[in-house]
């Protein structure tokens, strides 16, 4: 069995995470290596979340995220969706707490599909989940 790791532990130019608001408010941030957008649209309300990767994911049963840190922990559904051409997965929920508590108090997170495990930095990550979090006042403006 194949295992790729996508990881930041090599010297690779990344972006900071972004928080936008608007009508449906973002929270993103990309790696040499990959992609995650977070949305919420306050009016349905619903959250998700989009990882997307240059190459196609793995067809699994499972969509996993683990936060390292001291607030750690791994959260996993079987509710997922690919995107059209496989490079991107995507989670929708009506709640995403441990999501944003993962994102908020950890060093890093990693989006596990299969065998295929995808590292993000959390670094600058707090305060821009922070924001995301007090979406549903700004989005109302």
């Amino acid at each position: 069995m194949r295992v790729l790791i996508l990881t930041v532990l090599l010297p690779l130019q990344a972006q900071a995470w972004t928080f936008t608001p608007g009508p449906i408010c973002r929270l993103s941030h990309a790696t040499d290596m990959a992609e995650i957008e977070l949305t919420f649209d306050p009016s349905a309300p619903l959250y998700s979340v989009t990882v997307t990767t240059p190459a196609p994911l793995p067809q699994a049963p499972f969509f996993s995220m683990r936060f390292i840190g001291p607030s750690g922990q791994t959260i996993s559904t079987n509710r997922h969706a690919y995107g059209a051409d496989g490079t991107s997965v995507t989670v929708t929920d009506t709640g995403f707490g441990n999501v944003l508590d993962g994102l908020q108090f950890n060093q890093s997170a990693e989006a596990i599909v299969g065998d295929t495990i995808i590292a993000f930095p959390l670094e600058g990550a707090a305060q821009q989940t922070a924001a995301f979090r007090a979406c549903e006042a700004a989005a109302g403006v």
